[in-house]
């Protein structure tokens, strides 16, 4: 079993409630249109999902989480906007459907958590139908930047990239995808990059405020301490130092990710 980094505690449900289409699935989004079938795989609290089914509907779509935690709002997300959406617990490796059942198989930060992201890839791409595509996105931790600088973030940045990797994961996925899609046996694959941008007052309270909280309620703080990469005073003072950050007039931090469209 995969360790999850991040967990599921309510600051980090708090990040991922904020993604949508728009802002997660971008490059995705030209390959769409009505009636195609599409499987969501790590879906969480399923804003991207419920994005992505009002854009294929009448079209099939199915979520899948290891979890079955947060698909409880996602299923009660997807009745408040009026569309079809199916949620159930589900493994990336072992993903109980046929072969090729789906024009559109999508994973947003997902590979990131994997110990053997090429397998998913393999299995993600066996339930996806001949011309359809697989459409995967993930963050590249080292590429995070930000200012004010801060010593109490630059050990956050650190100490996630240990944690992460005593999990036997790579935080640094973005720069991998490519390697990993190439691994897998897949060639047609146009590779693209996006950035998430916080600069504005509510951008950095709302981000602000999700990683002080995560950094001393969460699983991420939980392993940090288990594996004994940090103490509870270290995680202290790296959620201070996102509050630092958060009340800073002139606070930006960029996050970039790498972007996979492959055809099948």
């Amino acid at each position: 079993m995969d360790t999850y980094t991040h967990g599921h505690a309510e600051p980090v449900l708090q990040s991922h409630r904020w993604r949508t289409a728009e802002n997660s699935a971008g490059y995705l989004l030209p390959s769409l249109r009505p009636g195609l079938d599409l499987l969501d795989v790590g879906c969480g609290p399923g804003t991207i999902t419920v994005d992505l089914a009002s854009r294929v509907a009448p079209g099939r779509v199915l979520g899948v989480d290891l979890s079955a935690d947060p698909l409880r709002e996602a299923r009660a997300g997807a009745a408040r906007a009026g569309v079809g959406v199916e949620f159930r617990v589900g493994d990336v490796y072992a993903l109980d459907l046929p072969d090729d059942s789906f024009d559109v198989v999508h994973a947003h930060q997902v590979l990131q958590h994997l110990t053997d992201p090429v397998a998913a890839l393999r299995e993600m791409t066996r339930v996806c139908r001949p011309g359809g595509v697989l459409a995967v996105r993930d963050v590249d931790y080292a590429a995070t930047t930000w200012f004010p600088t801060d010593d109490g973030l630059d050990r956050w940045l650190a100490l996630y990239g240990r944690v992460a990797r005593a999990n036997d994961a790579e935080p640094d996925a973005g720069r991998r995808l490519l390697s990993w899609a190439h691994a897998a046996g897949l060639r047609e694959v146009t590779a693209s990059t996006s950035a998430w941008c916080f600069a504005t007052g509510d951008e950095r309270a709302w981000w602000g405020n999700s990683w002080a909280g995560r950094a001393t309620a969460s699983s991420f703080a939980e392993q940090a301490v288990a594996y004994g990469l940090a103490t509870a005073a270290d995680l202290e003072q790296i959620a201070d130092a996102w509050r630092r950050w958060r009340d800073a007039d002139d606070g930006w931090l960029g996050m970039l990710h790498g972007e996979l469209l492959i055809r099948v």
